[in-house]
């Protein structure tokens, strides 16, 4: 069966064979604005809370990119704090999603993955890629920072790794640099290559014992409890940065590149 949640871009669940494949697509390089994130994260729920659903797989349309971060237009249109704050609360609520749904979650990351993309192939628990799959935090470049994403990526790929990734908000790190940091299980040469795998695992996962499954993704994720609180004062504090000049001006001439 089949469900499609039709706005500017859409979340689209398909359910076949006890897999649960939830795509995302935008037409602005797949770019996640508001509306789109809520509808993202009760995808997520959804699908963990169906039963018919074994394992979940997380991807986007298209072949170039897999996701290019937060709405530009909706930053410059952020006029208040609480505006802020409930914008950068959709990627915390993706985020949260993705860790406590009972089902484990695989990512294809089939292009340039970007600020809250990074954050989002983070988050699931197995995470394929193309060699096209580059990454990139730009938040610092345009006046904010990575502090939603950061919890996850740090989790996935270590504080170092993810410091790299934050300070030099402008430089591109290959596929292969994030599959030697530990955020992509594999690399592969094509879309091709990349979803013959990524079948092969799901099937395996559908035939796993779904209890011993629940248990293991909670066991991954200890230690991240606190995170509902954590992530929402990281909303803040991008919800409160980007309502600078500095930014405002900063996301204004990123957007013109």
């Amino acid at each position: 069966m089949e469900f499609s949640i039709k706005l500017q871009g859409n979340i689209t669940t398909n359910i076949q064979g006890g897999i649960a494949t939830i795509t995302f697509y935008h037409p602005a390089h797949n770019s996640l604005p508001g509306a789109l994130l809520a509808k993202f994260s009760k995808a997520i729920d959804d699908a963990g809370a169906n039963n018919e659903v074994k394992v979940i797989m997380l991807k986007s349309a298209g072949d170039r990119t897999f996701c290019a971060g937060a709405s530009f237009d909706e930053l410059m249109s952020i006029q208040d704090f609480e505006t802020g704050k409930t914008f950068f609360m959709g990627f915390a609520n993706v985020i949260n999603a993705c860790r406590k749904c009972p089902k484990l979650i695989i990512g294809r990351v089939q292009g340039k993955a970007v600020g809250g993309g990074v954050g989002i192939a983070s988050a699931v628990d197995y995470c394929y890629a193309t060699k096209y799959a580059s990454v990139k935090l730009s938040e610092l470049a345009v006046g904010i920072g990575p502090f939603v994403v950061g919890p996850a990526v740090e989790r996935k790929i270590g504080t170092s790794a993810m410091s790299q990734l934050a300070i030099d908000a402008t430089e591109w790190r290959d596929a292969v640099w994030a599959n030697n940091m530990g955020l992509y299980a594999e690399v592969y040469g094509s879309i091709e290559e990349m979803d013959d795998a990524i079948n092969t695992l799901a099937g395996q996962l559908v035939n796993s014992n779904p209890e011993a499954m629940r248990l293991l993704k909670r066991v991954f994720w200890e230690g991240t409890e606190h995170w509902d609180t954590l992530l929402e004062r990281r909303a803040e504090m991008s919800g409160q940065l980007v309502l600078s000049e500095y930014s405002k001006n900063a996301i204004a001439a990123f957007k013109k590149k």
